[in-house]
């Protein structure tokens, strides 16, 4: 099946109508470049993050770990450097619609299947879906692998290095930072207190573990 891209970049028109049409034009992933007239990426970003799950990958010139941390915090999935390779950014590409539909396939099956259950968090391994309260959450897929594996090995520490090559692999150009960035988003969305945590603690000079009791 034919997929369909979505590019922001510096020769399209962004407004307010570009941006709808990104989020409702049921595109299968969107390109995002940072070097936007008259507009933030970032800004960009944010708002197609909190409407779509669909992959984002940013396109960017700025290459400073700081400026990749911060798009990955607003929930872009991955970052390509420019001047880049094509054929890299292909590959980018199909890797990550692939791991879309792998994580989105399971959405067709009844919801009555596994849940795991932490505090009033529900997570819906095969549909791809957690809840809070009976509120549904917006989980893009990278901060769902995180919940999820850790949701399915509670109460045991991990390493940001452990965790950072067992959801974005070893071939994903980052580093364990990213971790830390995806941790944060997932309890702004879970947590009562996020500056507080009781679902995903920290154990300072180890790493992160799901406490079951929540």
């Amino acid at each position: 099946m034919q997929k369909k891209l979505f590019f922001f970049h510096t020769f399209a028109l962004v407004t307010a109508m570009a941006i709808t049409q990104a989020v409702t034009g049921d595109y299968d992933l969107i390109l995002l470049d940072l070097m936007l007239p008259g507009c933030s990426g970032y800004d960009v970003c944010r708002v197609i993050r909190d409407k779509t799950d669909v992959p984002i990958l940013m396109v960017t010139a700025r290459t400073e770990s700081v400026d990749k941390i911060r798009g990955l915090g607003l929930g872009a999935d991955d970052y390509v450097a420019k001047p880049f390779d094509p054929a890299e950014l292909v590959a980018r590409v199909k890797a990550h619609l692939a791991r879309y539909q792998r994580l989105t396939q399971g959405g067709q099956r009844a919801e009555n299947g596994q849940v795991i259950r932490v505090a009033d968090v529900e997570i819906y391994p095969q549909s791809w879906k957690v809840y809070k309260a009976g509120r549904e959450l917006k989980m893009p897929n990278r901060e769902f692998e995180l919940l999820k594996f850790l949701a399915e090995h509670p109460n045991i520490v991990f390493s940001k290095d452990r965790l950072f090559e067992t959801i974005w692999g070893f071939d994903y150009v980052g580093d364990s930072a990213t971790v830390t960035v995806h941790v944060g988003r997932i309890r702004d969305k879970i947590e009562d207190d996020p500056s507080k945590p009781r679902i995903i603690e920290t154990v300072w000079g180890a790493g992160y573990r799901l406490n079951a009791k929540g």
